[in-house]
């Protein structure tokens, strides 16, 4: 039972036994070197044992050994929508650092409807998945608290609880660099699109706005103030409001770049040139906003950084350091310009 093998030579099935071997050492040893769930070995003995498995065309087999542990070698992802261009980001460096550690992952999808979310965290489970990653938390949600119950291995990304172990961006920090840059450009009169308020990463951007705002003293006006979703029909339609008004601001901050993307469509059917006429900035930098005719300023958050966080909290049992922070750096473009 201890010789995992899936491939064969001249007819005959080629075990652990046949690569420990032509190696010259243990099985156990071939075992250790050769799970990729583990860190790689660069030893001699390590480099030695991988090219004698390439040389007599050895396979592990994965469901033999999953059915050992008693694991399934899987992550299940649990993202509001793959439609949304960061979570689909997330979604894929989760998987390629999943895979660096010799697992696969399954995804599923929910909106942000919290009763999908424990129907799609259900069918999960039943597929025996090892272990969670959702980056679907809203405040108030009970399915934290009922996997932690549970005592179900979970990691929360992107947006967090406070209690259960977490891979977020230090989202407040992010929403500070927004503010302070606008303000840096001389700008006072600042809007914000707030996104909802279901969401740790919106509202601690929020309370990274409103720091940098205090800081400088500069008045925080709730005519320019707009609660959202996170779509681009959101941010329009709020870009429209606050651009339209009678006393516009200079500057808007929009919590993620779809937003963001929604106010460039306002101003364009208000005969306004961002930048010119009003400087905004962004958060997430995705692809997309380097390469719009005018580039947006936007926060960027390493994906791939916390998606490796996510992965290995869950894969650690996050004993120690149950909170992982990725940190936000300012991308600086032509949508923001000092204020004339």
């Amino acid at each position: 039972m201890g010789n995992q093998s899936s491939s064969e030579q001249n007819g005959r099935t080629i075990t652990m036994q046949d690569v420990a071997r032509a190696a010259g050492v243990s099985v156990s040893t071939v075992s250790r070197v050769l799970d990729e769930r583990l860190p790689p070995s660069r030893s001699p003995s390590a480099e030695k044992i991988r090219e004698a498995a390439k040389q007599l065309g050895y396979r592990r087999d994965y469901v033999a050994s999953s059915l050992r542990r008693g694991d399934t070698g899987t992550i299940g992802v649990l993202v509001p929508r793959l439609t949304d261009t960061v979570t689909a980001m997330f979604y894929e460096a989760v998987s390629q650092a999943a895979a660096r550690h010799g697992y696969f992952t399954v995804v599923a999808t929910c909106g942000n409807d919290p009763e999908t979310e424990e129907r799609a965290t259900q069918s999960l489970l039943d597929r025996r998945v090892d272990g969670l990653i959702l980056s679907t938390c809203r405040l108030g949600d009970r399915l934290p608290q009922q996997l932690r119950e549970k005592q179900i291995n979970h990691v929360l990304a992107l947006r967090t609880d406070g209690i259960s172990p977490s891979a977020i961006g230090d989202d407040e920090l992010g929403g500070y660099l927004a503010t302070r840059h606008l303000l840096d450009l001389g700008h006072r009169e600042i809007g914000i699109i707030a996104g909802p308020n279901f969401s740790s990463s919106t509202l601690n951007r929020q309370k990274g706005f409103l720091r940098a705002m205090q800081e400088a003293q500069a008045e925080v006006n709730p005519q320019w103030w707009r609660d959202s979703d996170f779509t681009i029909v959101a941010g329009e339609n709020a870009g429209y409001e606050i651009l339209n008004s009678p006393a516009r601001p200079s500057a808007i901050f929009a919590v993620n770049d779809d937003l963001a993307i929604g106010v460039m469509a306002a101003a364009h059917r208000l005969g306004l040139e961002i930048g010119r006429d009003v400087s905004l900035v962004g958060y997430n930098d995705i692809p997309l906003v380097s390469r719009l005719p005018i580039p947006l300023t936007s926060v960027k958050t390493p994906l791939d950084q916390l998606a490796s966080h996510a992965v290995e909290l869950l894969l650690s049992n996050h004993a120690e350091n149950p909170q992982r922070y990725s940190l936000p750096t300012l991308i600086p473009r032509a949508s923001t310009r000092p204020y004339r």
